[in-house]
């Protein structure tokens, strides 16, 4: 029974290793699927991009040379007139001179052949050619003196088009640039990308993203910097993301990168609405402190911060610091306080000071300025137990103005999300939460 028991055992084994082995390749037959799929289509989308873009170009091309045709047409028109005018009232004026002549000659014979019979005739005509001036002759200009029309075409201009053209447009087998990150963010996407050409110096990133894959590509973010928070996201849709850059000293952008599916279903943080002392951005994710006299402190709408996240506070613009001003998070609302300078709650004042339970540490970081960005990480250090009931013991970390307070934070009950919240006590303070 051992032995059997044994080949029982190895053939239960060979078995299973053969369903992974079979599940293995499939999950990678899949992969090439995906792999050709993607080729293909690419391939096609280049294709339609190339002969969409030459297209334009041709029409583009050949409306500039009718233009430009008929732009030359017109000056050969307008040097036409204007030249072929001063010749017409020259020829006027010749035609008239000619009229006047003959009829003078007529005249003048007339008068030859009755020059015995009746003298005055003769004298008449004397005295009229006389008056019209038979020595003055109008100028008529020279064939050198006239303009004599030509095309001024410069032959070189098509070995400079070719030349252009033959080096217009590259087709890219892999981009420099792909997305390596996608993190959902409480009403939002954190999307990081890296370098995959290590030889291409960056100049600068273009991210863009879209709600469907039918949609149109709009540009999230356009800088320096390798990662950016996408904001005003519905939770749980997909969205498609692509990045590409820029070489250094170059106007062209790189070739977009692999498009990569994302989506969050974490609610956006917000701040609750009702407080008469602030004023709320129409997202609810600006606060600013207006004149009221009212002191209260302004929690979120919901409890939205969980283990894990980053909770940031930027401060827009500031006002008169006061020592109970706070930015911070807390274990459930209590709307009888004027500050979260109080127990189950840590927060940061506008001077800097960190408190932990409403008390002081000696560890501070810099005051609160305009532009000053605030965050907050937690993490779990440890879950027990004892005779007074269950507590829980967390690793905050407050970052501001690249320092960093780091302190463990003890919580009587476990706790799964938190509010946070702020309190300023005079005027002027905003405050984005994201």
């Amino acid at each position: 029974m051992d032995g059997l028991d044994g080949l029982l055992l190895e053939a239960t084994e060979s078995i299973e290793a053969a369903r992974t082995y079979k599940t293995e390749l499939k999950h990678r037959l899949q992969g090439l699927s995906q792999a050709r799929r993607q080729i293909k289509e690419s391939a096609a989308q280049t294709r339609d991009a190339l002969r969409q873009h030459f297209q334009d170009m041709k029409t583009t091309v050949s409306k500039m040379l009718d233009d430009r045709l008929v732009t030359l047409m017109q000056q050969v028109d307008l040097i036409e007139h204007e030249s072929i005018k001063p010749l017409d009232d020259c020829q006027k004026l010749l035609e008239l001179g000619v009229s006047t002549a003959d009829g003078l000659l007529r005249e003048g014979e007339v008068a030859l052949s009755c020059n015995s019979e009746d003298p005055q005739k003769l004298c008449n005509f004397t005295n009229k050619a006389l008056h019209i001036q038979l020595d003055s002759l109008p100028e008529v200009p020279s064939l050198v003196e006239v303009p004599c029309l030509s095309a001024q075409l410069d032959d070189t201009f098509l070995a400079i088009a070719r030349g252009h053209i033959s080096k217009h447009g590259e087709v890219a087998s892999r981009p420099p640039v792909q997305i390596e990150l996608l993190m959902e963010r409480p009403g939002g996407i954190l999307v990081r990308w890296c370098k995959v050409d290590e030889d291409f110096v960056a100049q600068d990133y273009r991210l863009q993203y879209r709600k469907t894959s039918l949609g149109h590509f709009e540009d999230a973010y356009v800088g320096s910097e390798s990662e950016f928070i996408v904001l005003h996201i519905d939770p749980n849709v997909d969205y498609q993301f692509r990045v590409c850059t820029r070489g250094d000293g170059r106007q062209e952008w790189s070739p977009w990168s692999v498009p990569q599916l994302g989506h969050t279903s974490l609610l956006p943080h917000e701040w609750s609405p009702g407080l008469d002392c602030y004023s709320l951005s129409s997202r609810r994710n600006i606060a600013l402190r207006n004149d009221s006299l009212q002191h209260s402190v302004l929690y979120s709408k919901a409890a939205t911060y969980y283990l894990g996240q980053t909770l940031t506070f930027r401060v827009e613009t500031t006002g008169v610091p006061d020592r109970r001003d706070s930015i911070g998070v807390c274990v459930g609302k209590d709307d009888g306080l004027d500050s979260l300078q109080r127990d189950q709650a840590v927060c940061i004042s506008s001077n800097g000071v960190v408190y932990v339970n409403g008390k002081e540490m000696t560890n501070q970081l810099p005051p609160i300025a305009p532009g000053s960005t605030i965050t907050f990480d937690m993490k779990l250090v440890s879950l027990a137990a004892n005779n007074e009931g269950s507590h829980q013991r967390r690793r905050v970390t407050i970052g501001s103005a690249n320092r960093e307070v780091v302190f463990d934070w003890l919580l009587e009950q476990p706790c799964d999300s938190l509010y946070f919240g702020c309190s300023f006590f005079h005027q002027g303070w905003k405050v984005v939460v994201f």
